[in-house]
Parts: structure tokens; sequence; C-alpha cells
């Protein structure tokens, strides 16, 4: 195995994104703003748990949406594939709560991802992150004990870890980001992904 780590963003990059989903299921349409919408994800995160709160919508109501989810289109055997070749961790600003069942269906790689405070009622009331830009923030602890690292994600918080590694990609990202950040390949298929992949972990 080599010294490489490949960091992947979750949702958007291998699995559809949560709170889009859970917007379509609630009818609640305002709940389809995502990091690609706002970079600010703690401003993010307090807007729609008041929207929750508004419409009387706990934990269970989201767990229920997301065991309906299935993860993108080949993304399970492009893991697989990937975790022969080095290790993988998926960092994520999901939460452990909502993103446990997703793992099962992708085979349990790794995750790290933050928690949610959940009063007993389900009602959830708030939210711990991990640590301060938890993407950035685990690439460089990586390196820091002596790994390579390749990133690749689809949205705003995904830069940070993108541009610290030694290899970075976007993933199925909007036009806007590919335009602003040129110097990342940006990738639309797992194969694409998969093969500049290999070539870094090749060199």
């Amino acid at each position: 195995m080599s010294m490489y780590i490949t960091c992947l963003d979750l949702e958007g990059v291998l699995v559809p994104e949560i709170w889009i989903a859970f917007a379509e299921a609630s009818g609640i349409p305002e709940l389809k703003r995502t990091t690609r919408d706002e970079p600010d994800y703690d401003k993010l995160m307090k807007w729609r748990l008041g929207i929750l709160k508004e419409h009387g919508l706990g934990l269970r109501e989201i767990q229920e949406t997301i065991a309906k989810i299935e993860p993108m289109e080949g993304a399970k055997e492009f893991l697989d594939e990937l975790r022969s070749l080095c290790q993988v961790i998926i960092i994520s600003d999901t939460f452990t709560q909502f993103a446990a069942p997703l793992m099962k269906k992708l085979g349990m790689p790794t995750i790290f991802c933050n928690t949610l405070e959940v009063a007993p009622d389900g009602e959830i009331t708030g939210f711990r992150m991990r640590c301060e830009k938890s993407k950035l923030t685990t690439v460089k602890a990586l390196q820091s004990i002596g790994y390579e690292t390749i990133a690749s994600g689809d949205s705003f918080n995904d830069l940070g870890m993108i541009q610290a590694s030694k290899a970075g990609f976007l993933f199925r990202s909007t036009e806007q980001i590919k335009k602003d950040y040129p110097q990342f390949p940006a990738f639309e298929s797992y194969d694409e992904l998969l093969a500049a992949i290999k070539e870094v972990i090749a060199e």
C-alpha cells in the first residue's frame, strides 16, 4: 500500500445531497440550499434547524428519507476499487446520525463527520462540528503523520482540502466553481477520477 490517503467528500460525490432529498420528501423547497449556495456552513445549518423547528420536523423524519437514498450509480464499485489501491477516508460536513445508514450501502468505508445534538423527543437542537474547517484540518493532520493526500469534492467547503493535497480534483462540481478554480482538473465520471488517482499513486 502506498503512503497515500484519498480524502473524498460524501454528498454530491458518492451519494445524493441529503438535504435536497429531504426538501423534496417534506415539500419544503427552502431546504434545498446547500454548501454550493451558502459557503458559510454554520450559518446554513442554523438556518436549516430553524426551518425544521418551524415545521415540527426532527431526526426521525430525516432518517426516514435517508433510508430511501441510494448511493450514486457506480459509487460503491468506485470506492471498492479505490480502497484496493490506497487508504480512503470520507470527510464530510454531514452528521453521524445521517451518514451511518449510507455507509452500510457503501460497504462501511471510514468516515469522519460531525454530530447532531438531539433532544429525547427527536428535535434536533444543535450540532457539534468535529473541528474548525474540518476537511482542511483533517488533511493537514494526515500529512503531519506522514501521509500524502489526494482529495476530491464538489463544493466550496472542499476547496481547502483539494488545494492542500498533493493532488486535488473537482468532481461533478458547479460550472462556477470550475470556472473560478481552473487549476483543479474537473471530472464527471468515476472512471476518469479513478484513472487520475491511479496516475498520482503510480508516480
